[in-house]
């Protein structure tokens, strides 16, 4: 079969391949960039984790995986007998030299039977306990020692502090030269995150106008309806700050606020995003209470279905004082966008499930119509929606039919189900590709992670210092707590929800 492609013959090490990530997620890419033609002729998977489990067993339980997860849903047979040649497992203790040892045994065999050199990926899928033991053993055992061929995946959160962050770019950087570090953030593989740069730099008619002058203010929400189920044991060491905005949220920010790259190699990208966090105006420790927000979830309904409080979900303390949303206000301090608000909320158990970013035009410098012909006039707005729902919606005024002048609010919509009857790649699709083509541009560098965390650590030392003494303070299936409409309403803005019938034709198929 040959690849749509070419990429060197690659494999990627698992470590965690017993876990969720690589059950539900990936797995199920790797299946369907096979099922696509990109993968290398010779490719292997070998997954590592502490149970014991033979070959059969292990690529059973990968079957079953991606026949629950996968967007194309069950394999067939005959396709999936040829793809699971190529996967294997190890048991082995992350913390114990024998187990990379073993590993190297293997790629040395591949290497030795295919006749080729191979691209080394060594993806942890584990917790960040295992990120800096898994490192080390990697570079002790000798497996990244062709600085070339070998890379390793990061998954997040990468670190919790500016502090363990730092530490931990610099073990990585004694092991590993940063082209071959991949911190990988799931949201930056998503179709619609992508086509913010395709909208913003393959256009002529946008960039004129994305600026101070014609912008009012940006908003971007992501909101879950689900709460933190299973995931209490992180969540209490996390938060809503820490789980979404420092990475997710600030990246979508960097995208919609960042200069025009002169190409689209890395590190031009990515120093332009560099230059947006470089540019955020810092938090005095004085003024965080008034640009930041915090709330956390009591009990209360879900489409009619009656859901616990954070503090009675399961390992989570029942005086626990982690945030379950967060909302804030950034300004970015530079020619483009200076005056400008950057307005961002995130938080579980909320009303809807979504991910949108508004861009909020300026009125019209003067209305030339009667005051009776504009009742309902609103200003421009653009709406980038990203999941569950893909697309672009572009709010204008236009005149009603009739005999009188009569102004509407009306929408013009790009919508991915609409637009394209293929199936949208998975994240996850997108960014194991980048991976296995060493393309690093939708990777965050060592100083962009490190960037980030500096904007939120006096937000983080506030909150830490200062318990909030009304948590909870908002209702399950509300849209958070009254001082994130404050935080906005301060300013004479409403944070804009788009109902749901309303925001496209449907989900994505």
């Amino acid at each position: 079969m040959e690849t749509t492609v070419k990429i060197s013959p690659t494999v990627i090490v698992i470590f965690g391949a017993g876990g969720d990530l690589t059950w539900r997620k990936l797995m199920p890419a790797i299946y369907n960039l096979y099922l696509d033609n990109w993968i290398p002729e010779h490719f292997a998977v070998l997954g590592v984790a502490h149970t014991e489990i033979s070959d059969p067993a292990f690529r059973k339980h990968i079957n079953e995986g991606v026949d629950k997860f996968s967007r194309r849903g069950k394999t067939k047979k005959d396709e999936w007998k040829v793809f699971e040649k190529c996967i294997s497992y190890k048991k082995g203790d992350f913390s114990d030299i024998s187990t990379y040892k073993t590993v190297k045994k293997e790629i040395d065999n591949l290497e030795k039977t295919w006749g080729v050199p191979v691209n080394r990926i060594f993806y942890m899928a584990v917790p960040p306990a295992f990120f800096e033991d898994i490192a080390t053993k990697i570079g002790e055992s000798g497996l990244s020692a062709n600085k070339e061929r070998s890379r390793i995946v990061v998954e997040k959160p990468f670190g919790r502090d500016l502090e363990s962050a730092k530490h931990l770019n610099n073990l990585l950087h004694g092991l590993f030269d940063e082209t071959q570090i991949y911190r990988i953030d799931h949201y930056l593989g998503k179709e619609t995150v992508q086509n913010i740069l395709a909208f913003r730099f393959a256009n002529a008619m946008f960039e004129p106008i994305w600026n101070r002058n014609y912008i009012d203010h940006v908003q971007i929400t992501v909101s879950e309806q689900l709460g933190v189920e299973l995931r209490g044991n992180y969540y209490e060491t996390a938060g809503a700050l820490r789980d979404m905005i420092q990475n997710h949220l600030l990246q979508l920010m960097c995208l919609i606020a960042m200069e025009a790259p002169v190409s689209f190699d890395a590190d031009e990208v990515r120093n332009k995003k560099v230059d947006v966090l470089n540019a955020l105006r810092k938090f005095k420790p004085e003024d965080v209470h008034k640009n930041a927000v915090r709330g956390q979830y009591s009990e209360g309904w879900i489409e009619g279905k009656k859901v616990i409080g954070y503090r009675q979900e399961p390992d989570v303390n029942e005086a626990s004082n982690v945030e379950t949303f967060a909302a804030i206000k950034f300004y970015i301090d530079n020619w483009r966008w200076q005056g400008v608000p950057f307005y961002m909320r995130t938080g579980k158990r909320m009303n809807e499930t979504i991910s949108v970013i508004t861009i909020q035009f300026r009125p019209v410098p003067h209305h030339s119509f009667p005051i009776e012909t504009t009742e309902n006039w609103q200003p421009n707005r653009l709406i980038l929606n990203i999941q569950p729902y893909m697309g672009i919606r572009l709010r204008f005024q236009a005149k009603q039919p009739g005999l009188k002048m009569l102004l509407n609010p009306v929408d013009m919509l790009f919508n991915y189900s609409d637009a394209y009857s293929g199936g949208t790649p998975e994240a996850y699709e997108t960014l194991l590709l980048d991976i296995f083509e060493g393309d690093a541009t939708l990777f965050m560098r060592s100083d962009q992670v490190e960037a980030a965390w500096e904007i939120l650590m006096p937000v983080l030392d506030a909150w830490k210092a200062n318990t909030s003494p009304n948590f909870p303070n908002y209702d399950a299936g509300t849209q958070g707590p009254e001082d994130a409409e404050a935080l906005i309403a301060r300013d004479g803005h409403n944070w804009i929800v788009i109902p749901l019938e309303n925001n496209t034709h449907g989900p994505a198929k």
